[in-house]
């Protein structure tokens, strides 16, 4: 008689503090760039849909913002929300924080986490020299694990792709057993149209640095794909205040050009085909504190 092991298919939401390298880890672990990432803090607004898929077993994963403790307004509210939503139907959940490094953010957090849901402990950025100490590691890890009933603690460097295949193997033991909800070639269930934008505001994370304006974001005015193949895309990027407008166009409109023209090529690359891509700078006063306009944003 052949034993066979079940498929098994279920949600996981990657939860943590701010700037723990969630959106580094979920790229990593489908294998391809659909959740943004950045330096600073707060980059991911939306809960992006990563799913990776092998003969075993279909694993779909829920990015959501890192937790917000400051900045309190209408805005924060709403990504708050979206994470203990997030949280609140899933099978298991990723829960990451940095090596060596725990605070009162990440036990904010840790609060949030559901009574029943199994939580995986995750340690991310071990290829810092602060935690190439494996005893040290090893005493940091003991401490974070009397916290909070853990299923399991694993060790990973998600900006260089370490240990990825062992989080996932620790990973689907914990979803039941069930058929794939997606097509085995898919990567997420996110629009073209709303990778575009995600693209277009990772690189202004990225290059703008310090000088971000806080109340920053991005909306699709228009994207059409015409016979030939060709995406016509236009975004508008919505800062609070006039003043903040050439703080992300650049002197000559050199910092915008440089935004845009790696958006496109990024676009062309995850879109397979020509991109025509216009980006231009909006004021819309107070987006960040009206409930009604966020509702448009999908945020």
């Amino acid at each position: 008689m052949i034993m066979t092991i079940p498929y098994r298919c279920g949600f996981i939401a990657i939860v943590g503090r701010p700037n723990v390298g969630k959106s580094t880890l979920m790229n990593h672990l489908i294998g391809q760039k659909i959740s943004i990432t950045s330096k600073k803090a707060q980059t991911t607004r939306h809960k992006i849909t990563g799913i990776f898929t092998d003969p075993a077993a279909q694993l779909v994963f829920v990015d959501t913002p890192g937790f917000q403790t400051d900045h309190r307004n209408a805005l924060n509210d709403r990504l708050n929300l979206n994470v203990t939503e997030a949280m609140s139907g899933v099978d298991a959940i990723v829960f990451v924080v940095e090596a060596m490094r725990f605070t009162e953010a990440d036990r904010t957090v840790l609060r949030q986490l559901p009574a029943h849901t199994p939580v995986l402990l995750t340690v991310n950025k071990i290829d810092k020299e602060k935690a190439k100490n494996k005893l040290a590691l090893q005493e940091f890890i003991e401490q974070v694990s009397a916290e909070f009933p853990f299923v399991g603690v694993q060790t990973v460097s998600a900006k260089h792709g370490l240990r990825i295949a062992n989080l996932i193997a620790d990973l689907k033991p914990l979803l039941p057993e069930s058929v794939p909800l997606y097509p085995d070639d898919m990567v997420t269930d996110k629009s073209s149209r709303f990778l575009a934008m995600e693209i277009v505001r990772e690189k202004l994370f990225r290059y703008l640095g310090e000088e971000l304006p806080y109340a920053l974001n991005v909306e699709v005015e228009q994207f059409k794909i015409d016979d030939k193949g060709l995406h016509e895309i236009y975004i508008a990027v919505l800062v609070d205040k006039e003043n903040q407008k050439p703080i992300v166009i650049g002197k000559g409109g050199e910092k915008l050009k440089k935004i845009s023209t790696e958006a496109r090529m990024d676009m062309e690359k995850l879109f397979d085909a020509k991109v025509f891509l216009k980006v231009w700078v909006k004021v819309k006063s107070g987006w960040a504190d009206d409930i009604r306009f966020l509702n448009e944003l999908g945020l």
